[in-house]
Formats: C-alpha cells, structure tokens, sequence
C-alpha cells in the first residue's frame, strides 16, 4: 500500500482531488488531499511545503503528486524529505530558484497559449469555461463553485527553494486537450527541464475532476514501473 500525497495547483483546495481519491483507496491505497491556504497573503511556498511535508508524516512508500502550480511546492518537499516518486500533472516545472511570477514569461507560455488557441479554433482570453471547464462534467463544475478561491500574490514572487531537481523519480503527466497549458508546450517543458518524455492522457487542465478513472489507472502503472525498478 502506497501513501498518495496530492497537492493541488493554484487556490490549494483539496476538493480538486476527491474524484481521484476514492479511485485509489478503492485499490488499496493511503491518501491525503493537502489543503494549502492559497488566499491567505501571509502564507507562501515555505508554508505550503510544511503543510506537505506533514501529510508525507516520514511514512515510507509516498507518492507525491502535484497539479500545476502545485509543482513549486512538490520540488521544494522533495528536496526536503524522501519520496519514492514524484508525478507532475499540467504542471509548471520549475527551475531552481525560479518564481511561478517569472514561470510564464521565462517558458514561452503565452506564445504556445495563443497559438493553440488559434489551431484550436477557441477564444484566445483566458476564461474559466473555455480553458478549466469545457470538459468538467457539469454537476462536478458547479460543487466546485463552493470550493473555488484565488491564489494570493505573495507565493508568486517566491523561488523554488532548490540547488537542483531533487534526487527522486519524476514523471510527468500531460493532458491532450489542456487548453491552458497545450500538450505541445508541456511535452518541451518537460523534456527541456527534466529530461523525459511526458506521458499523455486525455482531458484537459482539470484532468483530476474530468478523467479520474483514466488519471488514477495512469498513477497506478508508473507506481508500478517505479516499484518493478527499485
């Protein structure tokens, strides 16, 4: 039995994952959900690790997962505590001592937005509907409606407190239809940043709340690749 650590992105609501996790405690498995108090100015990075890094709770056999923004914080635990392996999911990679202000300017962000948006044939400004939702079952989107809140600034002109990617297994996770973060952009972050090759899943940005079943078959076989290569 594994113990799956998820951190969400942006706004840090828990709620983002209780699709997936029934999915995996169903199979057997340990989650906790981390809820990061992502509104509260007085709160950044730092405060967001420590909260991870008691959910890890030095138990052994932990797989850490971070959503988007969340991959700040995951790295920044990682370098802090042991973790078997570490899962990104639409997640801004970080560079050592890069904040997620600078992320977006520093990784062409805008241009792969704008460009997919015109492939796409989809509103170039940056909506709820049309880049987090369009693939959210509606009954799902409008529960997550009580659960929504805004990142406050402080953890954006923050830095990822690392020298180097931490020493732990990573695999990323890139959803095909993400309109915020196209798959043709996270594909060269991922190869760019980290050295490996994304593994794909349809959905979109949301990926937790829209493709659980998928999501959660995905995390199950690289625990399992991970475990076949200790």
């Amino acid at each position: 039995m594994s113990r799956f650590v998820l951190v969400p992105g942006a706004g840090g609501a828990a709620w983002y994952w209780h699709r997936v996790e029934p999915e995996l405690r169903a199979r057997g498995h340990h989650t906790v959900a981390v809820d990061l108090p992502g509104a509260d100015e007085r709160m950044g990075l730092p405060e967001y690790t420590d909260q991870v890094e008691a959910a890890i709770d030095g138990q052994d056999d932990v797989v850490l997962m971070a959503q988007s923004m969340g991959a700040f914080t995951a790295a920044m635990a990682c370098a802090r505590v042991p973790v078997d392996l570490l899962i990104l999911v639409n997640a801004m990679i970080p560079l050592p001592g890069e904040t997620p202000g600078r992320w977006w300017d520093n990784t062409g962000w805008q241009e792969a937005r704008l460009a997919a948006a015109q492939a796409g044939g989809y509103g170039a400004g940056v909506d709820l509907a049309t880049h987090f939702l369009h693939d959210v079952p509606p009954e799902v989107a409008a529960t997550g409606a009580d659960h929504e809140r805004p990142e406050a600034d402080v953890a954006f002109g923050q830095p990822c407190d690392i020298v180097a990617w931490p020493a732990v297994t990573t695999h990323v996770i890139a959803a095909t239809g993400d309109r915020f973060f196209p798959v043709t952009f996270q594909r060269r972050l991922a190869k760019e940043r980290l050295g490996v090759k994304a593994d794909e899943i349809p959905g979109g940005h949301l990926v937790a709340l829209s493709r659980p079943v998928q999501l959660s078959n995905l995390l199950l076989e690289m625990r399992h690749r991970a475990a076949a290569g200790r």
